[in-house]
């Protein structure tokens, strides 16, 4: 007797205590006050306090019973309490409030799920909670509280494994209570009962008597109970009705989706004994209505259609699968596993010819099947639990392959280590080998590979070509060009001249006639050139006064050609007033230096490198042009002759001009005194 008033003592402190840090939310205090007291009693008697001061809370909102179960789970982590005490608080809960209520608190249940799977919580209330989802269902009507159902029923999906023998059908099981009960007046056909007003094809009219009615229905009791088949007499029933259905679908095919959806609101007309209660959404039960007035207008509807066949192809599967719960004489004969695979494919062939998307359906039916043999499968060897692959064995070589990456260098070593022989490190063996083919990017850009622009002479003559009958200069696009490169590599472009540019075309005719004239000259220059190189000393001792007449014979031509007037350049404003600007000698000046400009600048080019580096050539360059010639004229001759052989740029103008410009005065009158 003492014990007993010594729980209900400490009963009544606890509930006190839980009283409080529920309200101030201080769980602490719950803790500190428990642990003065033995721990078998103090579990039993806060378990009680917890159900003692539910029961003042049930007149609260669902929100604060929520929270109370959350402080509670709480106190089992602190093990303060058993752990099955939230899902006892879970139980009365719902056993005390109505439905609605108990639908809106479900949803703190599927929150929780995974607090439920905790190690602590699992082992401990799986039982409770199967119990306590039970008790719920059985509340619940299958018909009105659907959804409530289906979320029940998801939830457990989720908290129990596969593996979970309590949610198995482990010994394949039939729900033989699954009843379909039909009848009717089989005095008359149902043609007379059907709506008058109905209008039907009559080359697509099935007429449906009693008798089809009664083997339609009957065919679900041999899909509720599968292992009927193998009856002899059963199964000859089952042949016998099967074809009936199967030949009544295939003489009536489906193909007009708006007829079907006038049958189906025939169908909710006719259908007076049910109230469906109007909403936005509409839900639709698997439960089949067998009232005779039905029965045609259920056959045109797509979805029972599919319904039903799939129901055949779902018993064909299990009558042929091996299933390890199966009697020895449980087992099909040749004949009838013959006709069990011709009757398959003239499912799938009615299944295809079903509206809309019969084909595809067809074969998502097929795969769902597949997968269904994968079930089996599991289930024969006894719903083992469910695990992750093992990982495949490393072979040597990757260890090997770990290794060096765990050796690898540090990149900052890598990186000075190029450095070191002026390379880059791109962190890529690719790019690090593209980018080091030439590390100056500007280098790189000037190389010959990189240079796509035509030679001047080569694209001009192509301007007295003709396509179409319009010859090129006529082109918008080409004489885009052609300015272009004659500013880039024409010294006549920027000139001044006392005649000017009529039309666009006009002027680039005469570029054109201009510069394949010059081309002509340059090869007959060269000509002449290399013929002088293989005659004899004496010969090549008159070479200068050759070049001097040809210099002299092509301006000749130029003049007699009318083109006297483009040669003779006006002065520039940074000549105007200086005398010793003569407009003859000017003229003169060619794009290449004869060989006495050549000996007159070079003897009077002192300062020779200063020219060099303006003409861009580098410092290794330089040394080798110095260690190459002895003296200083000789030195200024090489380069001068460097720069024009390989700088497409280099003209007497050019080279006058930057000479100027380095303050070079007496090169610059030698070269504008030379003959």
């Amino acid at each position: 007797m003492s014990e007993k008033l010594g729980f209900e003592e400490l009963r009544a402190k606890y509930k006190d205590v839980l009283s409080k840090a529920f309200a101030t939310n201080n769980i602490d205090l719950l803790d500190s006050f428990s642990k003065t007291t033995n721990e078998n009693d103090r579990k039993a008697a806060m378990d009680q306090a917890f159900r003692d001061k539910l029961l003042e809370l049930l007149i609260e909102e669902p929100h604060t019973l929520e929270n109370y179960v959350c402080f509670c789970i709480e106190s089992c982590r602190r093990h303060m309490v058993t752990p099955t005490m939230p899902v006892v608080l879970l139980g009365d809960i719902f056993d005390a409030l109505t439905l609605n209520k108990c639908e809106k608190m479900f949803t703190y249940v599927e929150n929780g799920v995974n607090i439920w799977k905790e190690e602590l919580f699992f082992v401990a209330c799986k039982n409770n909670l199967l119990r306590m989802c039970n008790d719920l269902l059985r509340r619940l009507s299958r018909s009105q509280n659907t959804v409530f159902c289906g979320r029940i029923l998801l939830f457990l999906a989720k908290f129990f494994p596969f593996s979970e023998r309590s949610g198995l059908n482990i010994v394949s099981e039939f729900n033989l209570e699954n009843i379909t009960e039909f009848g009717g007046d089989n005095k008359s056909t149902l043609k007379d009962a059907l709506d008058e007003e109905m209008v039907v094809d009559k080359e697509k009219k099935l007429t449906i008597d009693y008798n089809l009615y009664c083997r339609f229905w009957s065919l679900q009791d041999f899909f509720r109970s599968p292992n009927s088949c193998y009856n002899k007499l059963q199964w000859k029933t089952f042949v016998a009705h099967s074809g009936s259905v199967l030949s009544a679908f295939s003489s009536c095919k489906l193909e007009a989706v708006e007829l079907q959806k006038s049958k189906l609101n025939r169908l909710k007309a006719v259908n007076t004994d049910i109230e469906m209660h109007e909403s936005k959404e509409q839900h639709y039960f698997a439960k089949f209505l067998t009232n005779q007035k039905l029965l045609e207008l259920q056959l045109s509807d797509s979805n029972f259609r599919r319904c039903v066949l799939i129901q055949f192809l779902i018993l064909f599967q299990y009558l042929t699968s091996t299933v390890k719960f199966k009697m020895e004489s449980q087992e099909l004969k040749a004949d009838q596993a013959e006709w069990v695979k011709e009757t398959t494919s003239l499912i799938y062939r009615l299944l295809s010819e079903t509206p809309p998307d019969g084909k595809r359906f067809g074969e998502c039916v097929k795969r769902i099947l597949k997968r269904e043999e994968h079930w089996n499968s599991w289930k024969n060897d006894g719903c083992p639990e469910f695990q992750k692959p093992k990982p495949p064995p490393q072979s040597d070589s990757q260890e090997e392959v770990k290794k060096s990456k765990k050796r690898r260098r540090p990149v900052g070593d890598i990186v000075k280590e190029y450095e070191s022989q002026d390379k880059f490190y791109m962190g890529n063996n690719e790019l690090t080998k593209l980018w080091n083919l030439c590390p100056d990017n500007l280098v790189a850009c000037k190389t010959k590979e990189r240079d796509f622009m035509p030679s001047l002479e080569s694209f001009m003559v192509t301007g007295a070509e003709t396509v179409g009958g319009t010859r090129r200069t006529n082109n918008g696009g080409w004489g885009w060009r052609a300015l272009r490169l004659l500013a880039r590599r024409s010294p006549h472009f920027f000139v001044h001249t006392n005649n000017p540019i009529g039309r666009l075309p006009d002027y680039l005719d005469d570029m054109v006639k201009r510069v394949t004239r010059e081309a002509q000259m340059k090869a007959e220059a060269s000509s002449n050139g290399e013929s002088s190189n293989n005659l004899s000393d004496k010969t090549s001792k008159q070479e200068p006064n050759e070049e001097e007449i040809t210099e002299e014979q092509m301006e000749a031509d130029l003049i007699k050609e009318g083109d006297t007037a483009d040669i003779e350049q006006v002065p520039d404003s940074t000549h105007a007033g200086e005398d010793d600007y003569d407009k003859t000698t000017r003229s003169r000046i060619t794009t290449t230096l004869t060989s006495s400009q050549l000996e007159a600048v070079s003897a009077k080019l002192t300062d020779w490198k200063k020219l060099a580096a303006k003409l861009g050539f580098k410092t290794d360059e330089i040394q080798f042009i110095e260690t190459e010639n002895a003296t200083d004229p000789a030195r200024a001759k090489n380069l001068l002759q460097l720069w024009f052989d390989d700088d497409e740029d280099a003209s007497v103008e050019n080279l006058l001009y930057i000479m100027e410009g380095l303050k070079l005065v007496d090169a610059c009158e030698a070269l504008k005194n030379a003959k």
